[in-house]
């Protein structure tokens, strides 16, 4: 393996594990202000309306950024009942057909936020009185991540270089392994 090709893979291991941190701070932060205006409210009869608006925000953020760690990690919702009887070649047809739907998706995606974003620059959250933009902006990240990750793996289906445990991921066939070898661990 080249050693520029693992240190490329240990910073975008750095990559994903900060988002991950960010995610586990967005819902530490949400719990907190959601927490903390009920016992205010209970106990008090009173509330922070900042932390509602802010709490929305984290979770839309939150939402986001999770989308492109699940898409990494292969865990979104798949129907891979017909792609897991296919040979090699439907595999990777499927596969080609699939990012392809993806990256069409990514690109409607971005496409629409950029449309947006002169009127979400243009409105502002009616307590924080911050702009739009900010909360909404999270669709260039994520379609961009998204966009990159599928591209990639297109690349390498193409020139032939997708391992087949990353056919296999795409297929289902290793969550049954890992099924398996959860339930003789337990057993």
């Amino acid at each position: 393996m080249d050693p520029q090709d693992s240190l490329g893979q240990r910073w975008i291991q750095r990559g994903f594990r900060l988002l991950e941190a960010i995610m586990v701070a967005l819902l530490a932060a949400m719990v907190a202000m959601v927490l903390g205006n009920v016992v205010l409210r209970y106990a008090f009869d009173s509330g922070i309306a900042i932390s509602e608006e802010m709490s929305r925000y984290c979770f839309v953020w939150l939402t986001f950024i999770g989308a492109v760690v699940v898409y990494r990690e292969h865990a979104h919702l798949g129907v891979d009942t017909l792609v897991r009887v296919l040979p090699k070649a439907g595999r990777k047809g499927c596969l080609a057909l699939s990012d392809s739907l993806v990256l069409v998706c990514c690109a409607v995606f971005f496409w629409g936020t950029w449309k947006q974003h002169a009127i979400n620059a243009s409105n502002y959250a009616p307590i924080s009185g911050l702009p739009m933009t900010l909360v909404y902006g999270i669709g260039y990240f994520t379609s961009v991540g998204i966009g990159i990750m599928v591209v990639l793996r297109l690349l390498r289906l193409f020139t032939g270089r997708l391992s087949d445990e990353e056919l296999r991921i795409f297929a289902g066939d290793l969550q049954d392994e890992r099924s398996a070898h959860t339930r003789q661990g337990i057993e």
